[in-house]
């Protein structure tokens, strides 16, 4: 079983599953929906502040139509999820980044990560996926506990060793329920699951973004990173990073050159 809007990937006995009924399926689809467009416009609204400081900096206060332009942070995203990876995406695009999406099994993440940001040179770089905690094999801080934890960690060393600069090369890793505290030790800069929590799948879009967009002379706290996500604190946690997002100016014109 996979979930529509939490990174969850399952087995249960048949027994224990429960038919919905299709109005309450729409019930649940629309609360949702509604959830993630929140998340959208606070977003949108963040957004439009950082871009009202950046204009006022680069003109230094000046009370005049800047004509500046960007240069966007390139995201790298692997998901071991191919319908979350597609919806990422489609995020991803609303938002305007530039990104790169490629599904991967989240076992060969570790073998392909080297010669991907090789090829990709991305700013921002994603792993994600499916795991999950079963007490059955250990306890909470056992790695060996985890489905897919020690797959993510071995992808983010790999990805330590072409840029070890947490500023260079911005890391999210995680998914459902994974060992956040070894992610962070490995070198991600944001990761999954501080309380062993599901998280939503959009989320790792919403960290990107907010990096993206803040000015690299900037920090982003891990609070203002975890604002609009869905999952919040308890499915996220991080370390403070700067922003990625340089400006220029003058912006030519075609017809001005």
């Amino acid at each position: 079983m996979f979930g529509e809007d939490i990174r969850l990937e399952a087995d249960a006995p048949v027994n224990d599953l429960t038919i919905v009924a299709e109005r309450e399926l729409e019930k649940h689809r629309k609360k949702g929906k509604e959830q993630e467009e929140f998340s959208y416009r606070l977003f949108r609204q963040d957004y439009q502040l950082l871009k009202e400081k950046r204009e006022y900096q680069s003109t230094d206060g000046y009370q005049y139509e800047a004509k500046i332009f960007q240069l966007p942070a390139k995201v790298l995203h692997l998901d071991g999820d191919q319908m979350y990876l597609q919806k990422c995406i489609e995020l991803y695009q609303r938002m305007g980044l530039q990104v790169h999406g490629i599904h991967l099994n989240e076992k060969d993440m570790p073998h392909e990560i080297g010669q991907l940001i090789d090829k990709i040179q991305p700013d921002i770089l994603v792993i994600t996926g499916h795991d999950s905690f079963s007490k059955n094999k250990g306890i909470k801080n056992d790695l060996r506990a985890y489905r897919h934890s020690k797959y993510f960690v071995e992808t983010v060393r790999e990805a330590r060793r072409s840029n070890p600069n947490l500023d260079q090369l911005v890391i999210f890793a995680g998914a459902c329920q994974s060992h956040f505290e070894s992610l962070i030790r490995a070198g991600a800069n944001f990761a999954s699951s501080p309380r062993r929590v599901n998280i939503h799948a959009l989320d790792p879009v919403y960290i990107a973004a907010r990096i993206a967009y803040t000015p690299f002379m900037d920090k982003v706290s891990v609070w203002e990173a975890l604002r609009n996500t869905l999952s919040g604190e308890k499915g996220m946690g991080g370390v403070e990073t700067r922003g990625l997002l340089r400006t220029g100016m003058p912006y030519m014109e075609d017809d001005e050159i």
